[in-house]
C-alpha cells in the first residue's frame, strides 16, 4: 500500500473536475507553475493556499493539512506510520531473531548474509517477505 500524497490527491482531484492546471490557478489566485509545483511535490501551499484548494476541489481541510504536513500528525493523536527505514529494521530484526522459522526453514549462515544485503536495499517490509526471497533465490541456484 502506497502512501497517498498532497499532490496525488491534488492531480487526482484536478482530473476529476476537468481542470487544467492553468485552470485551477486562475481559481486558486496562483501561477500554473505553482500548481505544478504542489502536484510534484516540490512546494507545500501556505494555510490560507491550502483552504483555498479544499473549498475549490471540495476536499476535507484536515485531511490536505495533513498530506501537506505530515510532521504534524503527532501534534493531534493520529498515529504515524514508522518511517520505511524503521520498517525495515524491525521486519529484519524480527525474521532474523526467529530461530524457530529459520530452523524450520534450514536458512543457512550464508542465505542469512544475503538476505541481510537484499535488507539493505529498502523493499522488505516484512519477515514473511524474506522467506519469498529465500525461496526464489533457492529455487533460482537449483534451476542452474
Amino acid at each position: 500500500m502506497k502512501k497517498e500524497t498532497l499532490g496525488q490527491v491534488l492531480k487526482q482531484r484536478r482530473g476529476a473536475y476537468n481542470y487544467t492546471q492553468r485552470e485551477l490557478a486562475r481559481k486558486l489566485g496562483v501561477k500554473a507553475s505553482h500548481v505544478a509545483y504542489l502536484e510534484n511535490g516540490r512546494r507545500r501551499p501556505s494555510l490560507s493556499l491550502l483552504s483555498r484548494i479544499a473549498e475549490t476541489l471540495e476536499l476535507d481541510k484536515r485531511q490536505l493539512f495533513l498530506l501537506a504536513h505530515p510532521e504534524a500528525q503527532w501534534i493531534i493523536g493520529e498515529k504515524r506510520e514508522p518511517s520505511p527505514s524503521k520498517q525495515r529494521e524491525d521486519s529484519w530484526r524480527r525474521f532474523s531473531g526467529d530461530r524457530g522459522t529459520l530452523a524450520r526453514h534450514k536458512v543457512t549462515e550464508r542465505e542469512l548474509k544475503v538476505l541481510k544485503n537484499v535488507n539493505m536495499l529498502g523493499r522488505v517490509t516484512g519477515p514473511n517477505q524474506y522467506l519469498f526471497i529465500l525461496n526464489a533465490i533457492r529455487q533460482a541456484v537449483d534451476e542452474d
